[in-house]
């Protein structure tokens, strides 16, 4: 998962300029309404090495937990060793139990897109390559498959990006959680050189973008 730290700073001084922005990133124009009463509900995404992206939706408001895992491929291949070699299907994925009355579904998908990882890379994100890092959406219901098509092309149409977003709306079949040593990786593992350079950034990109959004959790 890891290059040399070169190449990880590197991949850290572009990606700071690229998600930057100038804290208008737009909010989606359909989006999921603001549940009355508290309940849970799930979504996957993927979008490069999950230890970023589970460090980022850990600090959402109204996110209850995020997982780390594979979607995308077999449950008999979705361990670590196989699906790093690119070959099963799988993506590196979180899933994300929310509460739908504090945080709405376009506003997961606003942090997404916005700071979670570059959505216009392919098959790749930083210094993580192949499919097992591609950007994607695995929805599991109409409504989320429809807001997610929505922002897409809200964003695209918008030109927010320099080059179109790559990221892929498929529906779920299957979320399987990844080893035990993944989980919370970049909370159990704050100095190791590739959360530095990498995630943590985009954890204090979420709170500068997004401060009515963020929790210190």
């Amino acid at each position: 998962m890891v290059r040399s730290y070169l190449n990880i700073l590197l991949v850290f001084v572009l990606g700071a300029a690229a998600f930057a922005g100038n804290g208008t990133f737009p909010a989606p124009a359909t989006d999921a309404p603001m549940a009355k009463t508290p309940s849970q509900q799930t979504t996957v995404v993927a979008g490069g090495c999950f230890w970023g992206l589970q460090a980022v939706f850990q600090h959402v408001k109204g996110v209850v937990s995020v997982t780390s895992g594979y979607a995308g491929g077999s449950s008999s291949t979705a361990h670590y060793e196989v699906v790093s070699t690119g070959a099963t299907g799988h993506a590196e994925s979180v899933q994300i139990v929310y509460d739908p009355s504090q945080v709405t579904y376009g506003e997961l998908l606003r942090v997404f897109f916005s700071v979670a990882h570059d959505p216009t890379e392919l098959n790749r994100q930083g210094p993580d390559e192949g499919t097992q890092y591609r950007s994607s959406i695995f929805y599991n219901s109409d409504e989320q498959k429809h807001i997610a098509e929505a922002y897409i092309a809200q964003l695209d149409k918008a030109k927010i990006f320099p080059r179109p977003i790559v990221t892929q709306v498929v529906p779920l079949k299957g979320f399987y959680a990844a080893e035990a040593y993944h989980q919370n990786y970049a909370a159990n593992h704050p100095d190791n050189l590739y959360i530095v350079y990498n995630d943590a950034p985009k954890v204090a990109q979420l709170r500068k973008q997004f401060p009515d959004l963020y929790t210190g959790k």
